[in-house]
């Protein structure tokens, strides 16, 4: 007969026994020995059916197709800029990816997107020696203005956004901030005062920091309505677009 022995979002290091039998299947950050799944990283257990797998405390983030991620441009060429997506490896954006736009040639791409310009742009390709392509050709994505670009663990990314994005609408609501989560851990956060991005910013830090304690939405929810600063109803109707 299958035991599990851990619960949900329970910690767990490498060598912990998460189930015995074989009813339960080894996930990303597990393996199978014999008859029992065993943890292979440090992280918070999540339990899906029959799956089990472990989601890491901390790690860098690894580049995926179809992610939607913060870059930071690097460096620029002839025909291309050169984006860091928080990886080893800069992904590479084509002119033909960069905008709907014609860009004739000679043209200096600084006055497209310059070197530290933040950009909302996404993955198109990942290829086996690490090359990243990109595109910011799409609903979106575009190059950052005002705010600021927060960097957390990608891992907790989801437990910003939250089930069907109700964390992030919270935050929203309670400040008046536009937010946008990359895929890659950087969070652009803008508001009409400075008060409502910090805010919004110590809201975000401290999700992170206890996403793996119960209870971090109602505790989310106090902090915010302990701290209410005033929103500005227009800003307020765009952060929800």
């Amino acid at each position: 007969m299958s035991k599990l022995l851990v619960e949900n979002r329970q910690i767990v290091i490498p060598g912990d026994i998460l189930a015995e039998g074989m009813d339960y299947l080894p996930a990303a950050g597990s393996f199978r020995e014999d008859d029992k799944i065993i943890a292979a990283q440090v992280g918070l257990v999540n339990i899906g059916g029959r799956l089990i797998r472990i989601i890491p405390l901390k790690g860098k983030y690894i580049p995926k197709t179809d992610d939607t991620v913060i870059g930071i441009v690097k460096d620029t060429t002839y025909s291309s800029w050169f984006i860091d997506v928080g990886y080893a490896y800069e992904g590479s954006l084509s002119l033909k990816d960069a905008t709907s736009e014609y860009i004739e040639r000679g043209a200096n791409l600084s006055d497209f997107f310059a070197v530290g310009d933040y950009v909302i742009i996404k993955i198109t390709n990942v290829t086996h020696d690490k090359s990243i392509d990109l595109t910011m050709v799409g609903p979106g994505l575009r190059k950052i203005r005002g705010g600021k670009v927060i960097e957390i663990t990608p891992y907790k990314v989801p437990r910003v956004v939250g089930k069907q994005g109700s964390m992030i609408s919270m935050i929203k609501d309670a400040t008046g901030c536009s937010v946008f989560a990359g895929q890659n851990g950087r969070i652009w956060i803008r508001g009409q005062t400075p008060e409502a991005e910090l805010l919004a910013t110590k809201a975000i830090e401290m999700i992170e920091a206890e996403s793996h304690i119960p209870g971090l939405t109602d505790r989310i929810k106090k902090f915010l309505d302990e701290n209410k600063v005033d929103v500005v109803k227009e800003f307020k109707e765009e952060a929800k677009e």
